[in-house]
């Protein structure tokens, strides 16, 4: 983190003798979209997970978010061998451009923060500056991330949408409850969902957190109610019957007992009034076990006629697949799940984590590599030229440990059909964990931004490991994606530089994501350039897989400053063939 940085990774000579593929010159320095984070302490110098959406109406304006621990305690303060959330803090970040995602602003608001605990006395956290969504300590609640975000029309004094009334912003987030008292609490349950919106995205830009709205919590919420993984998406082509309606899945895991977290069924919201009020509908069963599994790691998209899609990773008959559902009248009823595709889910599992990993003992976590991500050509803003094509990509196992494919399909029938699934060719050595596409709202390019691996799965901490972000592009012709070019290619550090809060391994996060209008694309992608690797951590976290455990660290004395340090970086990429 620290100061933005540019990284000119576009110079073609160098980019082609380091990646062995053809880089154009044509896009932006790579910036840093976490524009306010320091290098340093772990954890105020800690994202992952970003989004990102464009203005359709006003497409120089851009947005995105990611779970930001700026406002974290240090590991400094009280106990040194702890880096914990701080409880209370929210960790829901977001950033501004207005130059076409050139260049970001992280503005600051006041709220419930650790930014100040750096010890060596135990935190109290206080009110004062935080780089978070505003207004979540005053309504009782906390900002927990997993950040969705969407542009969509503001709707008028009579509540008809129109983009002459100008662009609402919808930022979906998990939310807890601040306070640790039920009796004092906001909501029942463990995790529920909110949405943040605003009309005014330059004096939000501006440190002005009245331009936000107080969050809405639209999950319907039990006692032991974890919601999980939403996506937000508005309504944004004024061809469409259901013009302005917001839609938001997630995954509702509603019991804790034995970590299970079983049934967990696939829910979406609506909202025909921009985001004021919301109608939940559970989407299929929930019944989730060794057979059927219900999606997760949901996708929501619209096309130029209303219809909604919703996508997820599940199971049917003991099958991994992507699965798909899809309403006509404006999410009130749902029909599937169809099947898309198969998919074998990346990763071994880390016994320690007791979750998926790529990279090597005590990686980064990698449960929803698998999940899809999906866009579709739906003509924004205006809904005229739209295809309503569907691309969908995600990564993919088949091949074996260290040959994971970045796999691509789409559909040009409203998801009644899909082209067989093809691996995506990409460097040598090159192992996709998370990817999007973005396709132009005409439907004739495809952007697509991938974190990958380059080093083989690795027994030990010792041995370095590798991380790229990427973008490329292709040309959509009769449907079908061509003449792959790659616009950037940034390398992205070791991962061993990351960390969670934990500090038994690393952490990522779950997505990238990507945005694109007829004229240009916005990705943005994890980092660890600057996270610097740090032995005593890598000695301990191997400790943790040997019948004598040791002890964590003191992290800022027995690492270098910058460990933890990983960032968010985005890049904007005129369309090379206009």
């Amino acid at each position: 983190m620290g100061k933005p940085r540019l990284i000119v990774a576009s110079v073609a000579a160098f980019a082609a003798a380091l990646c062995g593929a053809a880089v154009t010159a044509s896009a932006a320095p790579v910036v840093q979209v976490s524009a306010g984070s320091p290098p340093s302490p772990f954890s105020q110098n800690k994202q992952n997970e970003p989004a990102v959406a464009i203005d359709a109406n006003d497409p120089a304006v851009m947005v995105a978010g990611s779970n930001d621990e700026i406002d974290m305690e240090s590991c400094a303060a009280g106990d040194p061998g702890t880096c914990p959330f701080t409880g209370g803090v929210g960790v829901s970040g977001v950033y501004f451009s207005f130059d076409s995602g050139q260049n970001w602003t992280q503005p600051t608001y006041a709220g419930w923060t650790a930014r100040a605990c750096l010890g060596p006395a135990a935190c109290v956290p206080q009110v004062g500056p935080i780089g978070t969504l505003p207004h979540y300590y005053e309504a009782g609640l906390v900002s927990d991330g997993d950040p969705a975000v969407a542009f969509g029309p503001r709707p008028g004094p009579d509540g008809t949408f129109s983009w002459a009334n100008g662009s609402r912003l919808y930022y979906a987030n998990l939310t807890s409850n601040f306070a640790a008292d039920r009796q004092l609490e906001t909501f029942r349950g463990f995790e529920a969902i909110a949405v943040s919106t605003t009309d005014d995205v330059r004096a939000a830009a501006a440190d002005n957190a009245s331009a936000w709205t107080a969050p809405v919590i639209i999950s319907k919420q039990s006692s032991t109610t974890f919601s999980d993984k939403e996506q937000i998406y508005a309504d944004n082509a004024a061809s469409s019957r259901f013009f302005g309606h917001v839609y938001t899945c997630w995954a509702s895991f509603r019991s804790n007992s034995h970590g299970q977290a079983l049934p967990v069924p696939l829910t979406v919201a609506r909202s025909a009034d921009g985001g004021r009020t919301w109608v939940t509908k559970q989407v299929g069963p929930a019944t989730s076990n060794g057979i059927n599994q219900q999606p997760d790691g949901c996708v929501v998209r619209t096309d130029s006629t209303g219809n909604v899609y919703v996508f997820g990773v599940g199971v049917r008959g003991g099958t991994s697949l992507q699965l798909m559902y899809k309403s006509t009248d404006g999410g009130a009823h749902w029909v599937g799940p169809a099947a898309v595709a198969p998919v074998i889910e990346p990763g071994v599992l880390d016994p320690v984590q007791g979750r998926p990993v790529m990279d090597g003992v005590a990686g980064a976590r990698v449960d929803l590599a698998g999940g899809p991500n999906v866009d579709i050509a739906n003509g924004r803003p205006t809904g005229v030229g739209a295809t309503n094509e569907i691309f969908m990509t995600w990564s993919d196992g088949r091949a074996g440990l260290n040959h994971e494919q970045l796999m691509l399909t789409w559909s040009r029938n409203g998801g009644a059909s899909w082209a067989t699934p093809a691996p995506l060719a990409l460097s040598t050595g090159d192992r996709p964990v998370y990817t999007a596409p973005a396709v132009s709202p005409d439907g004739t390019d495809l952007y697509l931004v991938h974190n990958s691996f380059t080093t083989p799965y690795r027994d030990n901490t010792t041995d370095p490991r590798g991380l790229v972000g990427e973008v490329r592009h292709a040309n959509v012709t009769a449907g079908v994606p061509s003449g792959w070019t790659t616009l950037e290619r940034v390398p992205g550090g070791d991962p061993r530089g990351s960390s969670a809060n934990s500090l038994t391994s690393e952490f990522l996060g779950d997505y990238v994501y990507a945005a694109a209008t007829n004229d240009r694309a916005v990705a943005v992608w994890n980092d660890s350039l600057n996270a610097g690797v740090c032995p005593a951590i890598n000695a301990y976290r191997t400790s943790l897989y040997t019948a004598t455990p040791g002890a964590p660290p003191n992290v800022l004395v027995a690492c270098p400053s910058t460990f933890g340090n990983t960032d968010i970086l985005g890049g904007s990429y005129p369309d090379p063939t206009p």
